[in-house]
């Protein structure tokens, strides 16, 4: 199960204690922290600002990339938006999205394997 509340930074620690298998976290959560905290006991998901899909698509693919770089390489981390996805959100903006976390994720893996 995946426990997702809007805002949950304060009581991360409490949420990932609740015998869920994986905590969503909000756009506002720090990803960092997050995973200081979860310390490899519960998969983290999240947690990309959905307006960011309203920017042009470069931005987008560096907003990804940033989640990505603050997540790490670890395993225990599904790439997600922070929230809902509004109806009105640029198909676009979304594939770029998909392109990205893809490419930008296989890297990432590679790197884990390398070691560096």
């Amino acid at each position: 199960s995946i426990l997702f509340t809007k805002g949950g930074s304060p009581w991360l620690a409490a949420m990932m204690k609740s015998g869920c298998d994986a905590v969503g976290l909000d756009w506002s959560a720090d990803a960092r922290e997050a995973r200081r905290v979860a310390a490899g006991k519960v998969a983290l998901q999240g947690n990309l600002d959905p307006s960011a899909l309203f920017a042009p698509q470069k931005s987008v693919r560096e907003a990804a990339r940033r989640v990505l770089d603050a997540f790490g390489t670890a395993p225990g981390h599904v790439f997600n938006l922070g929230h809902g996805i509004a109806p009105q959100t640029p198909i676009d903006a979304v594939a770029a999205l998909i392109d990205e976390v893809r490419t930008y994720s296989r890297s990432h893996r590679s790197r884990m394997a390398a070691g560096t």
